[in-house]
């Protein structure tokens, strides 16, 4: 009884065995050691006191419980109701460490719980950085609160941090989709996106009915986006996902309509200030409705596509208008070889015609040439060209055409001072000739000269009226800049014409 009392004694880790048996001395090494293990555990830790500490101190218990056996079975106790108290009392102080252990572990689950909480606040905090950044600037704030949400609701499932994921998890949605409730839609189709995609991620059961919440506004915000951009860069991108991703939505229902809307609008715009600008977008609308998933608005594409064509020939018209020669020039000429089979292409070649003369003429450009040819009587303008090379004469009048005159063999350059007075006199040769039937009325002509050898010979332009009852005589050639002359190099000089009226065998 006496070795059973002590045993119980120590193991209680007050070290009263020894107390009972006189051992001060050994007393005190449990004291210690129950102090050593109280100061490691306090303040409760949320991973418990560490594994060796508890082992270390259970081998002390169980060496001092063997100890005080053996030094009270040695030891004599005054009176015969000493160790059956002291048995008792062992029994009762048992619960002291077992008690200590339970509050122990009351304590350090506290301890965890706050620990959990706090990550739980962590997450918080970085959503609520994240939602005053840009979503691409705070997509990786927003994968790091998801991390700690997820490792809460699945790792600690019990925790009153787990029971409030839930509710995160909704702020977390709310955060992510703020361009959608402020009506940003291009902003908000790639975190929508990211949104419907949490399911593979993140288990259903605790995303509950956000789960499918994503869809209807990522397909309302792909359907305004790309409306948005329709005739622009970019609008084929999210009308086709919506129509992939979401066919049988109300928004994609609304794509074909809102498609069809804006090219009609496009073509009567052709017919306004800006034709030049309605075409463009006009072909954007073509080429993005061209793209899209679906057939009906397939053949709304190829009708744009036709609309095209009566753009490209308003907009050179208005860049004629507008003083905008070679822009004119350009687009009829690239309008007369892409279409060759359109009715307007003669007349188009005749606007870029005289548009290439306005350019170096402006007087050319007061107006549009006659859409139809003039009747009445014609007038013969006879053309020779004396230069060394190629000439191609531009006219635009009552009507507009161009003539080619091939080089003159033999030709040669002037000087300034004899080209008026040699040009076109030489007797008995053969210079390649032009003869046109012009009606009567203003013209302007523009001369232009060859390549090779000769590229670097000026072009020229004049103007004159033809009038009724004449027959006019032009002739082309080439003098040489005077090379005494400091303000201009040596070069080729421009092709002169000269136009002169004959009457009645008599010169004017």
């Amino acid at each position: 009884m006496r070795s059973a009392g002590a045993a119980l004694l120590n193991l209680s880790g007050l070290g009263l065995g020894y107390a009972l048996v006189g051992r001060w001395g050994r007393a005190v090494v449990c004291w210690a050691a129950t102090g050593s293990l109280v100061w490691a555990a306090l303040p409760a830790d949320p991973d418990g006191v560490p594994e060796g500490v508890l082992v270390g101190y259970l081998l002390v218990l169980v060496a001092a419980a063997v100890d005080g056996a053996r030094i009270a079975r040695r030891s004599a106790l005054g009176g015969a109701w000493r160790p059956v108290v002291a048995v008792g009392l062992g029994v009762v102080l048992l619960a002291v460490p077992a008690g200590g252990a339970a509050v122990y572990g009351s304590a350090r689950d506290e301890a965890r719980e706050r620990m959990l909480l706090e990550r739980l606040a962590d997450g918080d905090e970085r959503v609520e950085a994240a939602g005053r950044q840009p979503y691409d600037a705070a997509k990786d704030t927003y994968a790091q609160a998801l991390r700690v949400y997820r490792a809460l609701a699945e790792d600690h499932p019990g925790s009153r941090a787990a029971k409030l994921v839930p509710d995160r998890l909704e702020a977390y949605y709310r955060s992510v989709s703020a361009p959608y409730e402020q009506k940003r839609h291009c902003e908000a189709v790639a975190p929508l996106t990211h949104l419907r995609t949490l399911p593979e991620s993140v288990d259903r059961k605790l995303l509950g009915e956000l789960a499918s919440w994503p869809d209807e506004p990522l397909a309302e915000s792909l359907y305004a986006c790309g409306v948005s951009r329709l005739g622009g860069v970019g609008g084929g991108a999210e009308l086709g996902e919506l129509l992939r991703t979401f066919p049988d939505s109300a928004s994609a229902r609304q794509v074909g309509p809102a498609v069809e809307e804006r090219i009609t609008a496009q073509v009567a715009a052709l017919k306004g200030d800006e034709p030049c600008a309605a075409t463009e977008v006009l072909r954007g609308l073509g080429t993005t409705a061209a793209q899209l998933p679906d057939e009906r608005v397939k053949k709304l594409g190829a009708e744009a596509g036709k609309r095209v064509v009566d753009g490209v020939y308003a907009c050179g018209v208005d860049q004629f208008e507008d003083g905008k020669f070679a822009e004119a020039r350009t687009t009829l000429t690239g309008f007369a070889r892409a279409y060759r089979d359109d009715g307007r292409v003669r007349r188009a070649r005749d606007i870029a015609t005289a548009a290439e003369i306005a350019a170096d003429r402006p007087a050319a450009g007061k107006r549009l040439p006659p859409a139809k040819r003039p009747g009445g009587p014609r007038m013969e303008l006879v053309i020779s060209n004396d230069a060394p090379n190629t000439v191609e004469v531009l006219y635009t009048g009552p009507v507009t055409g161009t003539v080619s005159l091939k080089a003159c063999a033999g030709c040669e350059r002037y000087r300034a001072s004899e080209g008026s007075r040699r040009a076109c006199r030489a007797s008995g040769r053969d210079y390649p000739k032009a003869r046109l039937r012009l009606p009567a009325g203003e013209y302007h002509f523009l001369y232009k000269h060859g390549t090779g050898a000769t590229a670097r010979v000026d072009s020229y332009s004049s103007g004159t009226r033809v009038q009724p009852g004449y027959t006019y005589t032009s002739c082309t050639y080439v003098i040489e800049r005077s090379p005494f002359d400091l303000d201009l190099p040596q070069l080729p000089g421009p092709i002169q014409p000269v136009l002169s009226p004959w009457g009645a065998g008599s010169y004017r």
